[in-house]
C-alpha cells in the first residue's frame, strides 16, 4: 500500500482518490488485472455518492496516469460502468522482488483486510446479509480521509492494536497521536486531529493516558480495539504503573516510531539484563524513559539500553563478555571438587557475595592504557581499531541487513576490519544489481537469494571454514554462465527465470558436437568406441582452440572500436569547449559594445533605461490600436490616426502622474545628483504604466467588442443549443438548465469578441503598413 500511495501522480491527490486506487488495488482479478466495477459500487466503498465519484473521483484517476479507467455511459451519458487497470500493479506483474507482484493469495488478504475495515456491507438474492466493516456506515463529507486512516492505522498496529508513534518534535497542544495520523496521511497536524478525533467518536480508536506513581501525567498511547480483538486481546482503557518498568527489547523508545509501513529496527542484545516490570506494556516513566529524538537509524549498536540500577553497587560484567555475576545454585558448596551437583557452576568472588571487590575490567583497561602511554609517549594499541570494535550484529543500513540476512552466523565469525569489507563489497554488488532491474529496491532481495544458494551448494553455514575469503570470492560475486551481464549461474537477475542465452549456448555446443560426430561416422567409419571417442574429443579441443582465437580478435576488435569511440567523444567535448570559449567571447565582445541611442558604455549594444524607452513606445503604440479597434472607422486612416494620437496622449498623462507621485514618495534630492538613476527609474515608471494602459484597453475592447451583433447572435445560439440538450428536456426552464445555457452564452461571447479583436487588429497594423509606404514614396518624390 505504501508503494501505491507513493506513485507518481498522487503525491497531491484527494484521499478519495487516494482510497480509490486501494480499492480497486484490492478488487484486481489475478488473471486480468482488469478491474470491473459499477461506479456506485466504488462510491459505497469510498463512502461517497454516486454523483461525486462519477464528477470528481474518476476524472481525478484519469489525470493521475495510475490508473486508466474506460467508461460505459449510462441513460443520461453520465459514467456508469467503470473498467480500471492499476497501472502499477500491471507493470509489476512477474517482475522479482517488487512489492506490487502479488500472488493470488495476496490479493485474496488485501480484499479481505479492505472487507474488514471498510466493506459497504451487502443484502444478497436468497436473504443473506454481509455486514459492513469497522466503518462501512461512514458516509458523506471527509469518509473517504476516514476510512484511509483508519485503513493506515490498523496496517501500523501491533498484534496488541497499539500504534506505534512518530518520533521529534510535535505540536504538543495537538499531541503525538494526532501528529502520527497526519503524518499517514499526509496532511497537517490540524487535519490529523480532527481525523482522530471523529475515528475516537466512533470507537474505532483509542488514544489512552498512561498513570504514574506520582500521578503525573504520561505520554499516551494510540490503540487500535480492532486489531486486539482480532488478536484475542483487550485494550484497557486505564493504565496504571506503580513504577517504572524497563522498555521494550523490540524498540527503543516506545514514542519513537518508523515511517508508515517500516518495520521497527532490531535493538542489540543487552549486556546488563533489566528489571522486568509490572506487565509488558514496557512504558517507562517520563524521568525514565529515553528522551525524544528525530527518526533516524542508530550510527552504532547500543551497548546498554535504557535501564535503572537494581539496586545493587557494584554491577560488573567480566572482560569475557560473561553475565552479571549473580548467586548460582550450589554456590555455597567448596570449590574443593565436593559438589554434589555435578556441572553446577560455581560463583566467583565478587560484591553480589558481599566480598572484597576486586579491580573491574574497566579499571585494568584503564591501567593498560596509562602504561602504554607513558612507556612510549603516546597511546599504543595492540591490534587495529576496526579489529577492536566489531560489531556482533549486522549493519544498521537496511538494504545491507536484508541481503547479509542468510550469512549472519557468518559475519559474527568476521573481525571488525573484514567486516567493513563485506560490507563494502555488498554495497558495491547492490549498486550492479540495481542498474540491472526495472524497478528500484529488489537488489537487496536478490543478494539474499544468491548467498542462500551458495550456502546450499556448499552445505550450510557450518561447512564453511573461512568466512571471509567464502563470502569475498563465493558467495557475494556474480558467476555468469554467458556473455549475458544479467545472467548468474543460468538464472536472469531481472527475471529469475532461465537465462535464454545459456539455453542458447548449450543448444550451440550440443550442435557442434554432434555435427562433429556425423562428420567422423562418415569419415572414418567401423572405429572402436575408444578410438572414436579420442578423435571426438581431439577435434572438440582443435574447435575450441579456434573459438578461443576469434574471441581474442573480436575483444581485439571490440577494444580498438572502443578507443575510437573514446577519441571521439573527447574530440567533441573539445569541439564543445571551444564553442563555449568563443560564446563567451562573443558575448563579452558584445557586453563591451556601447549604447545605440545613448552611447553609455558598457551597454551591450542599448542600455536598460533604452530598452524600457523602445518597450514603451511600442505598448503606446499596441494601446493606440487596440483602442481603434472598437471606437474608430476602419477605412478611415485619419479616423484611426485621431483614436491613437489621444490614446498617446493620456497614456503620456497618466506616466506624468505615476512619476509625480514617485518623487512625492521618495528622496528627489537624492535622485538629482544621480542623473542616470533618475533616467533609468523614469523609463521604468514609463514602462510599467503602458503595461497597465495595454491591460486595460484590451479589457474594454473585449468588453466593446462583445456587445456587437455578431457576439449577440453566437451567444444566443449557444444559448438555445445548450437549453436543448437531451438531460435538460424534462425542466428546459429549470434552474441548472438556464445556469447550463447563460455560461454557455457567455463563453461564445467571450470567443466572439477576442475572434473580432484579432481580425480588426490585423487589419490595423496592414493599415498603417499600407500609409507608410505611401509616406515613404511621397518623401522619395519630394
Amino acid at each position: 500500500m505504501s508503494t501505491l500511495l507513493e506513485a507518481p501522480g498522487l503525491e497531491d491527490g484527494l484521499d478519495a482518490v487516494r482510497l480509490a486506487v486501494l480499492v480497486l488495488a484490492s478488487r484486481t482479478p489475478s488473471e486480468t488485472g482488469v478491474v470491473e466495477i459499477r461506479t456506485s459500487e466504488l462510491g459505497r466503498w469510498l463512502g461517497l455518492s454516486a454523483s461525486y465519484t462519477a464528477s470528481s473521483v474518476v476524472p481525478a484517476l484519469r489525470r493521475s496516469g495510475v490508473v486508466s479507467v474506460e467508461t460505459a455511459e449510462g441513460d443520461y451519458g453520465q459514467d456508469d460502468g467503470l473498467k480500471c487497470k492499476v497501472l502499477p500493479l500491471w507493470a509489476a506483474q512477474d517482475v522479482v522482488g517488487h512489492p506490487l507482484n502479488l500472488a493470488k493469495k495476496e490479493y485474496a488478504t488485501l480484499l479481505r483486510l479492505l472487507e474488514a475495515v471498510m466493506a459497504p456491507g451487502w443484502t444478497h438474492r436468497d436473504g443473506r446479509v454481509t455486514p459492513a466493516g469497522l466503518i462501512g456506515t461512514r458516509t458523506g463529507r471527509g469518509a473517504a480521509t476516514d476510512r484511509l486512516a483508519l485503513l493506515l492505522l490498523v496496517l501500523e498496529a501491533r498484534e496488541s492494536g497499539r500504534v506505534r508513534q512518530c518520533g521529534g518534535a510535535v505540536d504538543t497542544k495537538r499531541g503525538r497521536a494526532a501528529a502520527t495520523v497526519a503524518r499517514l496521511l499526509g496532511c497537517t497536524a490540524s487535519a490529523g486531529e480532527r481525523v482522530l478525533e471523529r475515528l475516537e467518536g466512533q470507537g474505532l480508536v483509542l488514544r489512552v493516558r498512561l498513570k504514574t506513581g506520582s500521578r503525573l501525567r504520561n505520554r499516551s498511547r494510540l490503540m487500535v480495539p480492532a486489531v486486539a480483538a482480532a488478536h484475542g486481546r483487550t485494550v484497557a482503557d486505564d493504565v496504571q504503573e506503580d513504577r517504572a518498568e524497563a522498555l521494550e527489547p523490540d524498540f527503543s523508545d516506545p514514542d519513537v516510531a518508523a515511517m508508515p509501513g517500516q518495520a521497527p529496527e532490531k535493538t542489540a542484545e543487552a549486556q546488563v539484563g533489566g528489571v522486568p516490570g509490572a506487565d509488558g506494556t514496557g512504558v517507562a516513566e517520563p524521568d525514565v524513559a529515553a528522551a525524544l529524538h528525530t527518526d533516524h537509524p542508530h550510527l552504532v549498536t547500543r551497548v546498554v539500553p535504557p535501564q535503572r540500577s537494581s539496586g545493587f553497587s557494584g554491577e560488573d560484567r567480566g572482560a569475557g563478555g560473561s553475565r552479571p555475576e549473580r548467586m548460582c545454585a550450589g554456590a555455597d558448596q567448596a570449590a574443593d571438587g565436593e559438589n554434589p551437583v555435578a556441572g553446577a557452576p560455581l560463583a566467583e568472588d565478587g560484591p553480589l557475595r558481599g566480598e572484597k571487590p576486586k579491580d573491574s575490567s574497566v579499571d585494568k583497561r584503564v591501567g593498560q592504557r596509562a602504561a602504554a602511554a607513558d612507556a612510549g609517549g603516546r597511546r599504543k594499541a595492540v591490534g587495529t581499531a576496526k579489529a577492536q570494535q566489531r560489531r556482533v550484529d549486522l549493519p544498521d543500513d537496511l538494504r545491507l541487513r536484508v541481503a547479509l540476512g542468510p550469512v549472519s552466523w557468518l559475519w559474527e565469525r568476521l573481525s571488525g576490519w573484514q567486516q567493513d569489507q563485506v560490507a563494502a563489497a555488498a554495497k558495491t554488488e547492490l549498486a550492479h544489481l540495481e542498474g540491472l532491474l526495472a524497478f528500484q529496491g529488489g537488489a537487496p532481495r536478490l543478494l539474499a537469494d544468491r548467498l542462500t544458494d551458495r550456502l546450499e551448494e556448499n552445505g550450510g553455514e557450518a561447512m564453511v571454514t573461512g568466512p571471509y575469503g567464502w563470502l569475498i570470492r563465493r558467495g557475494l560475486v556474480q558467476r555468469p554462465s554467458c556473455s549475458d551481464r544479467r545472467c548468474d549461474d543460468g538464472i536472469r537477475l531481472d527475471t529469475g527465470t532461465g537465462c535464454e542465452n545459456c539455453q542458447n549456448v548449450i543448444h550451440t555446443r550440443r550442435a557442434r558436437r554432434a555435427r562433429i560426430s556425423a562428420d567422423i561416422d562418415r569419415e572414418l567409419p567401423g572405429l572402436a568406441d575408444g578410438e572414436r571417442r579420442r578423435i571426438l574429443e581431439e577435434r572438440l579441443r582443435i574447435q575450441a582452440a579456434i573459438d578461443a582465437e576469434d574471441f581474442v580478435w573480436r575483444r581485439e576488435q571490440a577494444r580498438v572500436q572502443q578507443a575510437r569511440r573514446d577519441a571521439a567523444r573527447a574530440a567533441a567535448q573539445e569541439r564543445a569547449e571551444t564553442d563555449r570559449r568563443a560564446a563567451e567571447a562573443t558575448a563579452a565582445a558584445r557586453q563591451a559594445l556601447p549604447c545605440e541611442d545613448c552611447g553609455r558604455s558598457q551597454a551591450a549594444g542599448l542600455c536598460e533605461c533604452c530598452d524600457h524607452r523602445r518597450q514603451t513606445q511600442a505598448l503606446i503604440g499596441e494601446a493606440g490600436l487596440l483602442a481603434a479597434a472598437w471606437s474608430a472607422d476602419l477605412t478611415d486612416p485619419d479616423s484611426v490616426a485621431a483614436v491613437a494620437a489621444q490614446t498617446r496622449a493620456a497614456i503620456s498623462d497618466n506616466v506624468t502622474t505615476a512619476w509625480q507621485e514617485f518623487l512625492q514618495i521618495t528622496d528627489a534630492a537624492a535622485l538629482e545628483a544621480n542623473p542616470e538613476t533618475m533616467q533609468d527609474l523614469y523609463s521604468f515608471t514609463a514602462f510599467q504604466t503602458a503595461q497597465q494602459a495595454v491591460q486595460e484597453h484590451q479589457d474594454t475592447a473585449l468588453t466593446m467588442l462583445g456587445k456587437t451583433r455578431e457576439a449577440e447572435a453566437e451567444a444566443q445560439r449557444a444559448f438555445r443549443t445548450e437549453q436543448g440538450r437531451p438531460w435538460f428536456n424534462h425542466i428546459p426552464h429549470g434552474t441548472d438548465s438556464i445556469s447550463a445555457a447563460t455560461s454557455a452564452a457567455e463563453k461564445a461571447r467571450e470567443r466572439v469578441a477576442e475572434h473580432l479583436l484579432t481580425a480588426r487588429l490585423e487589419q490595423l497594423r496592414a493599415l498603417a503598413v499600407r500609409t507608410a509606404k505611401i509616406g515613404h514614396s511621397a518623401g522619395e518624390g519630394k
